[in-house]
């Protein structure tokens, strides 16, 4: 039979980066080899247990053994023969006919798909022709002579199969049979050995220390809405920490200068599709350190760890400022796989005869930005067009208008009738417009302007790969370091005040220094992102390492309360060296790298987008009792105790925790309207989050 489970890659990619030389088949052997600095050491798959061998190592090989397998019967043919899996591949197991064996048959044949069994046979050929070269034990087969039912399995709500479709509600409701299948096997795997390579790179190569750091702290100003949790003290609470920031810093002061952990976060955000509100960061910290050193060891750290069965990472990686990757993608986390950058033909039209482009061009910050998109006229149709234009009304109060400069056919519009020859074809020269190719022109604020077509490029993008245009090659990793950005942006609630970018933590650029006590909101920070095809993975900085500017930051710019943050002022203050890091979001990396539509693909027990464990009901209420000691009192709502399972499902559902860059949707258009307003789609402003945003 075919081999469903699809293990061969699976262990392919989780052996092989930790062998220190390849071994013939993927699933051969049941040692591998892992490095820890000189030393090599063994490990053995069947150390420990009752089993002799694994399902998926066994060839020919092995023929004329006896051996003893455990796992979960799969499938089961006209009572002859049986499927055995475990987490290492399948074998077929030949069911004894003869009468003395009878008690085996019986157990053999009765017991259903997905028991648990354990048996002891004899490792023997396929007959002639009936080999399946599909499977990597596709040449033998076990003839049973014992065999134990070591728990039955109950009817399922859903099959252990790859190609059965399930909705992601009960895949979460029933999480530990998900966890069998073999993309959640190979997801998990992959993800466990990347964390271990690495901290060897990180410990053993590079005088690292793994630290732990305290998950109950006390809230503090700088950063995303923290869960905060009740204590015995009356009227007194501590925080779950949304990144391990402070602790950090202070143990760089400590003299531990170099840091790292891989550390679980906390955020009380709410709805936000591409997060859950825990969740795993790869948390670093150096002394003595600049920018250019943290983004050479991020480098070489991804290059050591990255998955063997990927193409291999070429260091080191592009870099591009704040500002260029706004006027070129319309986004500080550019997905660079693909062109249709955006072009500024501002002087095309400085003399036009359009009056409105003519009267754009007079204000401050007024500019013309176009993208070319590849094929528009051939691929993308009129009610396309249509969802551009009222999507860039809507939500960014723009007019866009697509111009068809080189097609055939009757596809006009207004604009391009309005066009003067000379015009056109300045356009077409700029952009290097081909046949059927259409230009999207929006005229506007240069932010503005380019935010929008930002999110037209990607949405272009998917409707032209949806319609058969390949794009952005699905094996492609296009890593860019994204730098310079403003220390400092307005507030959305009142631009007249100024918060952090990134975090107040992040020193000044060495150039702008001086503009901190002048012109705050012009400098430039030490900030610096990582990004993946188009999604953040990292974000890090070099710090504020000297209690006094600190302070400045805090109390006149940010008008912080100081006293909050005192400990580590106080700290800054008795020799803190220069230092700086930075976080990768684990998950969001993985889900990348396994090119998993949803971040809950990469983690074993995830929550839905609104903090719900729909396999345990969390969060549940507690009794009067258990919260008497806490001193707080519940505001019980009668009505909103129906909140039941079903509810919940639907919820999840209807939930989109989910890479923006890897959403399809019957609407492209639509995603992008959910919750947003125009001010945020206009500039995607950096969280305030300690590193991992």
């Amino acid at each position: 039979m075919p081999f469903p489970w699809g293990l061969c890659l699976v262990y392919k990619n989780w052996a092989g980066p930790i062998r220190k030389k390849i071994l013939p088949p993927i699933l051969g052997s049941s040692t591998r080899y892992l490095m820890l600095g000189a030393q090599k050491r063994t490990s053995d798959f069947n150390s420990f247990v009752v089993r002799t061998n694994t399902c998926g190592e066994l060839r020919s090989s092995h023929l004329g053994q006896e051996v003893t397998l455990c796992g979960w019967i799969q499938y089961r043919r006209q009572s002859l023969f049986l499927i055995l899996r475990d987490f290492h591949g399948l074998i077929q197991v030949v069911i004894p006919q003869d009468e003395s064996a009878a008690s085996v048959k019986k157990l053999l044949c009765e017991a259903p798909i997905e028991s648990v069994v354990q048996l002891t046979g004899t490792v023997i050929s396929r007959p002639p022709g009936q080999e399946n070269p599909k499977m990597p034990t596709g040449e033998i087969e076990i003839k049973v002579k014992t065999a134990e039912l070591l728990n039955s399995c109950k009817k399922l709500p859903f099959e252990i199969k790859d190609f059965m479709k399930k909705t992601e509600a009960l895949r979460m409701k029933f999480r530990y049979l998900d966890l069998r299948s073999s993309q959640m096997q190979y997801n998990l795997r992959l993800r466990s050995q990347m964390v271990m390579k690495m901290r060897e790179y990180l410990c053993n190569l590079h005088g690292f220390v793994d630290i732990e750091t305290p998950t109950l702290f006390k809230k503090t100003p700088g950063g995303a809405k923290e869960f905060v949790v009740p204590s015995r003290e009356p009227g007194k609470f501590y925080s779950l920490p949304q990144s391990p920031q402070q602790f950090k810093q202070l143990l760089m002061v400590g003299g531990f200068d170099r840091y790292f952990q891989v550390a679980r976060c906390y955020r009380d955000e709410g709805s936000k599709p591409e997060r859950q509100p825990e969740f795993t960061q790869v948390d670093i910290e150096m002394s003595f350190v600049d920018q250019a050193g943290i983004q050479k060891l991020i480098e070489g750290l991804l290059q050591y760890s990255w998955p063997k069965d990927k193409n291999p990472l070429t260091i080191p990686f592009p870099s591009m400022t704040y500002t260029e990757a706004l006027d070129f993608y319309g986004t500080d986390k550019p997905d660079t796989r693909f062109g249709m950058k955006i072009v500024d033909v501002s002087d095309i039209f400085r003399n036009t005869e359009i009056e409105f482009l003519r009267d754009m061009l007079k204000k401050p910050q007024g500019a013309i930005k176009t993208i070319c998109i590849p094929g528009g006229a051939k691929y993308l149709k009129s009610k396309d067009f249509e969802a551009i234009k009222e999507f860039a009304v809507n939500h960014f109060n723009q007019e866009v208008s697509p111009l068809f400069l080189k097609t055939s056919g009757s596809r006009k519009s207004p604009l391009t009738k309005l066009l003067k020859e000379e015009e056109k074809s300045a356009l077409i020269s700029l952009l290097r417009v081909q046949e059927e190719d259409v230009v999207l022109l929006t005229a506007g604020e240069h932010n503005k302007a380019c935010s929008v077509l930002g999110k037209l490029r990607l949405e272009c993008a998917d409707l032209l790969e949806d319609r058969g245009v390949v794009l952005r090659d699905p094996a492609a990793f296009h890593f860019l370091w994204v730098v310079e950005f403003p220390l400092f942006l307005p507030k959305e609630e009142d631009p007249r005040e100024l918060e952090s970018a990134h975090h107040p933590f992040t020193a000044p650029h060495p150039s702008d220094v001086h503009l901190l006590y002048t012109e705050p909101e012009k400098v430039r920070s030490l900030h610096y992102d990582l990004v993946l095809n188009g999604s953040e993975v990292g974000g890090g900085s070099i710090r504020i390492h000297k209690a006094e500017q600190q302070q400045y930051v805090l109390e006149t710019v940010l008008k912080e309360d100081v006293k909050l943050l005192s400990h580590l002022l106080q700290a800054l203050d008795f020799g803190a060296p220069p230092h700086g890091g930075i976080a990768l979001g684990l998950d969001r990396l993985v889900c990348l790298i396994t090119g998993s539509p949803s971040i809950r693909d990469v983690i074993a027990f995830p929550k839905t987008f609104r903090g719900h464990d729909l396999m345990s009901n969390a969060p549940d209420y507690v009794t009067p009792e258990d919260i008497d000691p806490y001193h707080i009192q519940v505001k019980r709502a009668e009505d909103t105790d129906s909140t039941d399972v079903q509810s919940v499902v639907c919820e999840a559902e209807s939930s989109r925790l989910v890479l923006p860059s890897l959403t399809k949707t019957e609407n492209p258009f639509e995603k992008l309207a959910l919750d947003q307003t125009p001010e945020l789609l206009d500039r995607r402003k950096p969280s305030r989050s300690p590193d991992n945003k």
